[in-house]
């Protein structure tokens, strides 16, 4: 299926768009896009358009839209394989052989699109329906019009199993319904399957090819959760999408700015005041994916945050997100809006050109690492002010990029200097130690060698991808935390220098570190609680998975004994990765002719890396 996959977007890359359109009907190019009378539907005043760019049309008429793929078979009623083959004959490449399961899911791709679309209408209609008042006086009371929601797709799930019948009635079955995320079995009901969305206003999800693949379900009231998103299915996976982006990314290019905010309404409401370019992550925190996606049209985008905790804490997650990715040229600004408003209601009360004044006055990346570490941290110590400059140059170390990296240690250490009084960071080289070689004629270090390089030019760097945390020792410590849910805030940022096994236990940590946060401030998240929140966002079948484990942590009632355990196997696996680059910089000194003195700092690094470590861990009580 992949090699399906990476054989269609080599169509799209190799066939203009316009090229195939065109041989159907004349089209004439209007500023970016070009234009034609629809060859879907009688009309005399064109409607149709061709984008080039994104390679797509859509006719504003009837509605049609899609890709060379979907042209072909449209316009010239051929299924989908002998579409595929008559554009690979087009662009002189070879169409790979497709395996019978394979054929059948490439038929299954497309027809899941076709469900999604019906879904997205069965909502539409809802929303206008007497079931649905409710819902739309909602959306007018936030100030939404009728364009508004049109654009949106916005719609209503009703408190039933409309959507279930109504699919099943066209044919769907429900496993193609549980599959797509539209339902759900319930292990409470004797296996019955019930609608995913209930009595919720739903906000659709589009992919860059204005497909819908995912919703977003929304209460009317202080109901929890707030929020209820589609499970990861075949076509959608959160982590990839950016909310709107099928919307934006045209208004991003001319504007050459992309704003990323917390959630869908702030995106609609932005959209309603004329800023069309917002876009916003998929009820997580801003993952590198979705940074790579802003990149591609902006190399500086600005995440625009509520000014309260969650968003400060938002922010602060997108920074630890950022920083293995960062490359020259490309980075991320940020916008907190006063009073903890949101930007709705920052523009009821004061308008778009206050937005956009707002807009300009950015704080760069560099600017939040600092105060991330600085800001009310004691500091009235030498001990204190070493610890600061220790998380700081720690955090600096995870840029992979290694230009962009000696530009962040510069920086960061003129900043300890000038406002930590740290005293002369060059002089911190100068006072390195001598080494004398195996044969006694080598000498490293002393007061004749130039010890010290410039930040930006470091002789050892002690940069690593992160560290990725075994499987089973991960399903462990979320094991623990669904008997603990309190954990789960506590080692939120341990857990963010880790790398994951997979892509599924990624999955299932952010969406109990989401769970989590929507219930911050509570007295009391119980385990209870939290399994039926993992078990709403479609998370039920990867937690019984864990249930061996969670039958292992029964047995330890307390919770320090617990942490105890998170805690030495952390540093259990990151002493194993030290003690390994140790071995493999020995290795070389010991089998290299010459002696190198790049390896022999970065041997002493590395041990005393391994060493403070050690130190560092201290059991619960």
């Amino acid at each position: 299926m992949a090699d399906l996959q990476k054989f269609i977007e080599e169509l799209r890359a190799k066939v203009s768009i316009v090229d195939v359109v065109g041989a159907k009907v004349k089209l004439v190019r209007k500023g970016r896009e070009y234009q034609a009378c629809c060859p879907f539907h009688n009309e005399k005043t064109p409607s149709f358009t061709v984008n080039e760019a994104k390679g797509f049309y859509h006719c504003f008429g009837c509605g049609a839209h899609g890709d060379i793929v979907k042209f072909e078979m449209e316009a010239n009623g051929l299924p989908f394989l002998e579409a595929l083959k008559k554009l690979a004959d087009r662009a002189g490449i070879l169409m790979p052989q497709l395996s019978h399961e394979n054929r059948e899911k490439a038929e299954e791709r497309k027809s899941q699109y076709e469900i999604m679309e019906m879904a997205v209408k069965f909502f539409e209609k809802n929303l206008r329906l007497t079931g649905g008042r409710a819902a739309l006086d909602y959306l007018y009371n936030r100030g939404f019009n009728d364009d508004i929601i049109t654009k949106f797709r916005l719609g209503y799930a009703p408190n039933n199993n409309g959507l279930k019948a109504w699919l099943s009635g066209k044919g769907v079955s429900e496993h193609d319904m549980i599959e797509l995320g539209l339902a759900s079995l319930s292990e409470k009901s004797n296996g019955r399957v019930f609608d995913f969305f209930r009595d919720r206003v739903i906000i659709p999800i589009f992919d860059k090819a204005n497909r819908p693949i995912a919703f977003g379900g929304r209460v009317m009231d202080g109901s929890q959760p707030k929020y209820l998103n589609s499970p990861e299915t075949p076509i959608f996976n959160k982590r990839h999408v950016l909310y709107n982006l099928n919307n934006a990314r045209d208004k991003a290019y001319e504007a050459r700015k992309i704003i990323v905010c917390e959630g869908y309404m702030d995106v609609i409401a932005l959209s309603k005041y004329g800023f069309e370019y917002a876009v916003a992550p998929l009820g997580t925190a801003l993952t590198e994916d979705q940074i790579a996606e802003a990149w591609k049209i902006c190399p500086v985008p600005t995440l625009c945050f509520d000014g309260d905790g969650a968003g400060i804490k938002a922010a602060i997650r997108s920074v630890d997100r950022a920083l293995p990715i960062l490359k020259a040229g490309y980075s991320l600004q940020y916008v907190f809006l006063p009073d903890k408003q949101d930007p709705d209601e920052f523009l009821k009360d004061k308008g778009h050109d206050a937005f956009e004044a707002y807009l300009q006055e950015t704080t760069p990346l560099v600017d939040l690492l600092w105060k991330k570490n600085t800001e009310n941290v004691p500091m009235s110590t030498p001990e204190q002010k070493a610890l600061i400059e220790k998380n700081i140059m720690e955090e600096v170390a995870k840029i992979g990029d290694e230009q962009v990296r000696g530009y962040y240690n510069n920086e960061m250490r003129q900043r300890v200097y000038n406002e930590l009084g740290r005293g002369s960071w060059k002089q911190s080289y100068a006072r390195r130690g001598a080494y004398n070689g195996s044969d006694g004629s080598r000498r490293y270090g002393g007061a004749g060698r130039d010890n010290y390089r410039p930040a930006g030019q470091p002789r050892v760097e002690m940069v690593r991808p992160k560290t990725s945390l075994n499987e089973l020792v991960l399903k462990f410590i979320l094991a623990s935390m669904i008997f603990y849910p309190e954990l789960i805030a506590e080692y939120e940022e341990k857990i963010a220098m880790f790398s994951m096994p997979n892509a599924d236990l990624q999955n299932l940590w952010d969406a109990m570190a989401d769970a989590f946060a929507d219930h911050e401030g509570e007295e009391e998240f119980s385990r209870e609680k939290l399994l039926e929140e993992l078990e709403k966002r479609g998370f039920g079948k990867a937690v019984s998975g864990l249930w061996e484990l969670r039958m292992f942590c029964m047995q330890k009632p307390l919770i320090n004994a617990v942490r105890r355990d998170i805690d030495t196997k952390m540093l259990e696996v990151q002493v194993r990765v030290l003690e390994d680059e140790i071995k493999e910089c020995l290795n070389t000194i010991e089998t290299s002719e010459s002696f190198p003195d790049d390896v022999y700092e970065r041997y002493q690094a590395l041990k005393k890396e391994k060493q403070a470590l050690l130190d560092s861990y201290v059991p619960a009580d």
